[in-house]
């Protein structure tokens, strides 16, 4: 069995996830109410990913379904604290850059702090790696 755990907590302008353990297939359905319950509660959600060991493809897909959440409610989903393989698998897929913030506390890369419209790593049009178009 997977070891797993998430932990919401209230503070000043939001919500904190604090992740722990491995985000994977085993707990994507825990892993997914619990941000979108976080999601419901606030239109700022920081999740701590300083105690995930293990992120894989399902954990990513978590994120991103909270992110979109927020999006359409006008709100804001963060990522503090990856490390290690978790950040390698974060910044390959591009949702490192996606829900992270610039020191102004707004989301890094875009205009007054809201997601550009369709901003979701790997969907969008322009050529794909082992396109051999041009060659």
């Amino acid at each position: 069995m997977a070891r797993f755990a998430a932990t919401t907590s209230e503070e000043p302008g939001g919500v904190r996830v604090a992740l722990a353990g491995d985000c994977d297939l085993a707990v994507r359905d825990e892993l997914i109410a619990t941000l979108l319950a976080a999601v419901d509660r606030s239109t700022a959600v920081v999740v701590d990913l300083g105690a995930v060991d293990f992120l894989d493809s399902s954990g990513v897909h978590g994120l991103v379904a909270a992110h979109r959440a927020a999006a359409e409610r006008g709100g804001r989903l963060y990522l503090e604290n990856p490390s290690g393989s978790v950040a390698a698998v974060l910044d390959l897929t591009g949702v490192a850059a996606l829900l992270a913030r610039d020191a102004t506390g707004k989301a890094a890369g875009t205009h007054n702090g809201a997601a550009p419209p369709g901003d979701v790593p790997g969907h969008g049009e322009g050529p794909h790696h082992g396109d051999r178009a041009g060659e």
